[in-house]
């Protein structure tokens, strides 16, 4: 695993889907989506399979070896 990184939300929330391609893990959301439903991606401990699901801050967000905190704005 490599060091986990930090992604401040602009606003109020954050699709999981979104999040993935902002962070360049996915180069299209077609494809971000692909990865969540096949149970790819981890959020705080297990596998996360809702496409658009909320992430607000205080969330980490694991994918292929990839970690991210999510941190609400300030």
């Amino acid at each position: 695993m490599t060091n986990p990184e930090n992604f401040v939300i602009r606003g109020e929330l954050i699709t999981l889907d979104a999040l993935l391609k902002a962070l360049g893990w996915a180069d299209s959301g077609a494809l971000a989506k692909q990865f969540i439903a096949d149970g790819l991606v981890i959020v705080d401990g297990e596998v996360e399979t809702r496409k658009t699901r909320k992430l607000r801050g205080g969330e980490v967000v694991s994918f292929e070896g990839q970690t991210v905190y999510v941190h609400g704005e300030k």
